[in-house]
């Protein structure tokens, strides 16, 4: 705020009046936060949409008790006016709200009717859905009420580092249960698995330990989320093995993934039944990675025609066609692709309508993305507890939007260990 005095006079001394102005200009202070009249026309929708829901929740009370009455007639249950107004932060910023209240004319203290919104529960300040968007928004304690301003509008009261941390504590003890959770009667059809490094700095060369699984229903899953050294055997077995002594009793029929021979060889000593599938996305990057950069682009239509072929042996005819024309000349990229070359083509032994789930790890690559453009922004402010701890956090929120498994049904037989060839059910081919 400036203020600047101005006056006006004879400086002669013949004419003494002098006149005085105050000019007051106030200077708002610069706000990085953009309002716009659709955000405010929601926020006024949900003021009323909420207070006509306290008004319904309030009367449907009043009128439990509306029998019950005093020693002179009247109702013993009555309105009493609303409690102090207060701001509820959302997702569409704060609303501001004020529960109803009632009173009982009883004259003992002990028999009287109390009533406890459940809309509107005492000291709410913002609304559950805002404390599971805080690990997957912000970046960092210090970096939260820039990251959540434009999201939750202006100020956001309520969000500060206290809060943050005990929400992180929330968060870290909600995790800890989860991998000590039972996993008797769980079944789990398909995995896919990955060892993901985000860009902070995390002790040990530490990577995520990740495995997504289908459920009989066709549901997918969080199944395990842990802490691993370099994709090391030894740590994915120590993963393999503690899911088994929780209850996880069979393995999957078939398990997806990139070359990390850790896995491979660890669930082949856990769970020897289950088959392995190379994913198709690792595969092409690495291979076309031994390749210059003018012939990717060719390069790689020959590799989808590989696994997008309709049967085995078509996808046989396209994979010699790929390594007859650049061994010659890059043998590097012929060997990267033979050298997995079973494994590649598995997916051909489960449903066909199944295919485009099973072919690649896209579940977790498509969570996990998010998770590294969170922790780019700061790469040295996170530990391997805090990583961890988001990354359950993020998976929990993005499971609810994973891709139920086409025609779930075809499950069943899997499970029983019908024989498919070429996608389809043996016994209908003889047929």
């Amino acid at each position: 705020m400036i203020v600047s005095r101005q006056s006006t006079g004879h400086r002669n001394g013949k004419d003494t009046r002098t006149m005085s102005k105050d000019n007051v200009i106030e200077i708002k202070k610069p706000d990085t936060f953009v309002d716009d009249p659709i955000s405010q026309i929601l926020r006024q929708g949900a003021r009323n949409l909420l207070a006509q829901a306290l008004e319904t929740e309030i009367e449907t009370f009043l009128n439990q008790y509306k029998e019950l009455r005093d020693q002179q007639g009247h109702q013993r249950v009555v309105r009493n006016g609303y409690l102090p107004e207060r701001q509820i932060q959302t997702g569409i910023g704060p609303i501001p709200a004020s529960a109803p209240r009632i009173r009982d004319r009883h004259q003992k203290a002990s028999k009287r009717v109390h009533f406890c919104s459940a809309i509107l529960p005492p000291y709410l300040r913002k609304t559950r859905s805002m404390e599971q968007l805080l690990p997957l928004k912000g970046v960092s304690t210090g970096d939260f009420g820039d990251a959540l301003s434009a999201l939750v509008g202006q100020e956001a009261p309520g969000l500060s580092a206290a809060t943050i941390s005990r929400l992180k504590t929330v968060w870290q003890h909600e995790y800890e249960q989860w991998q000590r959770r039972d996993l008797s009667g769980k079944r789990h059809v398909y995995f896919w698995v990955d060892g993901v490094y985000c860009n902070v700095r995390m002790d040990d060369k530490q990577c995520l330990l990740v495995i997504v699984g289908a459920t009989v229903e066709g549901e997918k899953e969080l199944v395990a989320i842990e802490g691993g050294f370099r994709e090391s055997e030894l740590s994915w077995s120590q993963l393999l093995i503690d899911l088994k002594s929780r209850g996880l009793a069979n393995g999957p029929r078939l398990a997806v993934g990139d070359g990390a021979l850790g896995f491979w060889k660890a669930i082949g000593k856990v769970f020897p039944m289950s088959k392995c599938q190379r994913c198709w996305v690792h595969k092409t990057a690495n291979v076309l990675n031994n390749l210059p950069k003018s012939l990717q682009s060719k390069a790689k239509s020959h590799l989808h025609q590989i696994w997008q072929a309709e049967n085995r042996e078509e996808a046989e005819r396209y994979f010699k066609s790929f390594v007859n024309a650049y061994e010659a000349k890059y043998p590097k990229a012929a060997q990267c692709l033979q050298k997995d070359h079973s494994s590649l083509l598995i997916f051909y032994d489960f449903p066909a309508e199944h295919w485009r789930h099973i072919r690649t790890t896209n579940p977790i690559e498509s969570t996990f993305a998010t998770v590294r453009l969170r922790t780019n922004k700061v790469r040295g402010c996170f530990s391997a507890n805090t990583v961890l701890t988001m990354a359950f956090k993020l998976c929990e929120c993005a499971q609810k939007r994973w891709i139920r498994l086409h025609r779930p049904e075809r499950l069943a037989e899997v499970i029983k260990g019908v024989k498919f060839v070429n996608g389809i059910e043996e016994n209908r081919i003889a047929a």
